[in-house]
């Protein structure tokens, strides 16, 4: 369904404008923290329940277009909202808000300022950013989206920087700022190849290409969004950069930059170079980065980087439902991508607490006891539900999304598919040992803490909420694996028959 007025357009819209248009009146406040943190948390809550009404739309009624300016595709800006865009928005959203809680009650519990006056303008349009992303319907949109992000991004990951952290962010920077040219180039060529950037039009045109430059654009775009993703051997940045950063801003960070860039990449290879076999590209790029991301994490002594490797690592399963080409196979990549958004959350949320308590992110040091107060145990048991969806215990989430690939790749068949299962296998068990390795190092010593530091503050209840928020979610998730599948496979059946997706940004006409 095509709509360019009323409330739709306004659901459609305002995931985008609103976080915007907060973050101008949030400098506006600025003297006043509290009043801050109360717009930005309101905020968020509207875009919420925006993205949540959004999703109830798209499901009923299929997919969602907005033409801005009432300009007909491929002209002009189109929003456009189907199955995938609206679960990806509504769950994304959902963990800023969590995080924002989380980063809230740290702040007030350490009185330690680090929520700096450019965090909540910084983070809404984040949060803007994201959700431009995910209902771009061009490829310049998208770019557009990207560029918020790292505005966004670099603004966060240095508040309140001493010379390490700065210099990690710069590395962040760096990347990034290539990773743009180089999607730059790639649009740059794409319209000097066929006249428009709309993802729809080039649908229709880029298979009328020559099958060498079809490939060329194809690696190009799997580059750079491979880039924004981590895909091993472009994951580099990640584990230097993310850990520096204070413990919401990787939290959120790790949960949802790299799914921008995973989504970008499905839906630009699912759309403009679709496939009838196996990707063998996608394949031995998902197998690399499984394997290398979850042997780097395991020789990690920092906390923060072993989480940053195993996601990495994960990042692997979402490329190896989309190297199957399909829709089995992105079944399996948008049920990973679910569950990872919020596992990663809650681990990087729980890892916060663990440092924060322990005044050290090196786990050997806390296996020694060397921690400044002891954790609740509350704490333990919210990192035992993410760990184990995390490594894939059933009846967790991740249980159900890895059972979803392998389910695929068994169905599907070939020496690809074999590879990749086996390689999902592998990295499942070593990610189980390295989470036990962090539960050793940061749960089990018993007893007070051998190094009091003279802190008198305790764990701050806000942040714990949030992150049991973000635990709860994860548990819901596999309480509605029935609903969650169903809505998975339905998207990832738009992904395959482009009809869909073509027919809803270019026919017809607005009402």
């Amino acid at each position: 369904m095509t709509v360019t007025s009323g409330l739709v357009l306004a659901l459609v819209g305002l995931p985008v404008l609103l976080p915007v248009l907060a973050a101008g009146l949030s400098l506006v406040v600025a003297p006043h923290s509290t009043r801050q943190r109360v717009l930005t948390g309101a905020v968020l809550t509207l875009v919420l329940a925006d993205a949540i009404a959004l999703l109830v739309v798209v499901e009923r009624d299929g997919p969602v277009v907005v033409r801005a300016g009432e300009w007909a595709p491929p002209l002009g800006i189109v929003l456009v909202a189907d199955l995938l865009a609206a679960m990806l928005l509504a769950i994304a959203v959902l963990v800023a808000l969590a995080v924002l809680l989380f980063a809230v009650g740290q702040d007030s519990a350490d009185r330690s300022g680090a929520l700096a006056i450019p965090f909540h303008p910084a983070y809404l349009v984040l949060v803007a950013g994201i959700a431009l992303a995910f209902l771009s319907g061009d490829l310049f949109n998208l770019f557009v989206a990207f560029e918020m992000l790292l505005a966004a991004s670099y603004v966060l990951i240095t508040l309140n920087a001493g010379e390490p952290r700065v210099r990690a962010g710069m590395t962040y920077v760096m990347t990034s700022l290539t990773s743009s040219l180089l999607f730059l180039t790639a649009i740059g060529l794409v319209y000097a190849a066929t006249g428009t950037v709309n993802l729809a039009d080039l649908a229709d045109q880029v298979p009328r290409l020559e099958p060498g430059l079809r490939t060329a654009l194809s690696l190009l775009l799997l580059v750079v969004f491979g880039i924004k993703a981590a895909v091993v051997p472009l994951h580099f940045w990640l584990p230097d950069s993310y850990p520096s950063a204070p413990a919401p801003i990787t939290a959120v960070f790790a949960a949802l930059l790299t799914k921008v860039g995973i989504y970008a990449m499905v839906r630009t290879q699912t759309l403009l170079f679709p496939r009838d076999d196996t990707w063998w590209v996608g394949a031995a790029l998902a197998v690399a980065t499984m394997l290398l991301g979850i042997l780097g994490a395991i020789a990690q002594d920092d906390i923060n980087r072993l989480l940053s490797f195993t996601l990495v690592s994960h990042v692997g399963f979402m490329v190896f439902g989309l190297a199957l080409f399909d829709v089995a196979g992105l079944t399996g990549t948008i049920l990973y991508i679910v569950h990872h958004i919020t596992v990663q959350a809650t681990l990087f949320l729980v890892a916060g607490l663990v440092v924060d308590a322990a005044g050290t992110p090196e786990l050997s040091r806390m296996e020694r006891g060397e921690r400044e107060r002891p954790l609740p145990a509350a704490t333990g048991v919210l990192f035992l539900l993410g760990a184990l969806s995390l490594a894939g215990v059933p009846p967790f989430s991740g249980f159900i999304a890895k059972f979803a690939l392998l389910r695929a790749a068994v169905a599907h068949g070939g020496t690809a598919a074999y590879l990749l299962a086996a390689a999902a296998l592998v990295t499942s068990l070593l990610t189980l040992y390295a989470m036990v390795r962090v539960w050793r190092g940061a749960f089990a010593p018993p007893g007070p803490p051998k190094v009091p530091l003279g802190r008198r503050l305790g764990t701050p209840r806000l942040a714990v909420a949030a992150t049991l928020g973000m635990a709860a979610t994860g548990v819901l998730l596999a309480l509605g694996a029935g609903p969650l599948s169903d809505l998975s496979e339905r998207a990832a059946a738009g992904l395959v028959r482009l009809d869909t997706y073509r027919d809803a940004v270019l026919g017809g006409g607005a009402p």
